[in-house]
């Protein structure tokens, strides 16, 4: 299935799982995340909206890659970028910052592979929150750790949305 006739699918569009896509054209579902998950995800979506006003800040937004359809919690990107993709079933190419909100089911070897694929799509830092809301910033083209997002350096080191 292409990922515009899985997204106009009936039977899959009210699923409970966060549904991505493999090279292949197969359907990889992930369990539905617990709600601290979405939290973080708003949180991390408000702070970008604040700090990148002239970006788009998407939530779940679908991307294509060359293993197939992949989801970031969050992506940004310039707002010029956005017209082109506004009614696309996913983005050609990865957003500049691409977010993963890590949950205990993520492995490092999952989120180094989004990592590399999001970056051969144009990503230019890949970013994972864990699940105490501590946010790594890493050049996605190479991996290298930062201590800071070069595009957003005044993105906190430690979000938290009970506050």
């Amino acid at each position: 299935m292409t990922w515009e006739q899985i997204c106009d699918d009936p039977l899959l569009r009210d699923l409970p799982f966060k549904i991505e896509q493999d090279r292949f054209g197969r359907i990889v579902m992930s369990p539905p995340p617990i709600p601290a998950h979405g939290g973080y995800q708003a949180q991390i979506c408000y702070f970008l909206r604040t700090l990148l006003p002239g970006w788009m800040v998407i939530a779940e937004c679908a991307t294509e890659t060359a293993d197939g359809v992949k989801v970031p919690d969050v992506a940004a990107l310039p707002r010029e970028r956005w017209p082109s993709s506004r009614d696309r079933a996913c983005l050609p190419q990865a957003a500049e910052i691409c977010v993963e909100v890590l949950s205990a089911s993520n492995s490092f070897q999952e989120m180094d592979e989004k990592r590399r694929l999001y970056a051969d799509q144009g990503c230019r830092e890949f970013w994972t929150c864990s699940e105490k809301g501590e946010m790594a910033f890493l050049e996605a083209g190479n991996g290298r750790k930062l201590d800071r997002s070069l595009i957003c350096p005044e993105f906190p080191t430690l979000i938290g949305f009970e506050d």
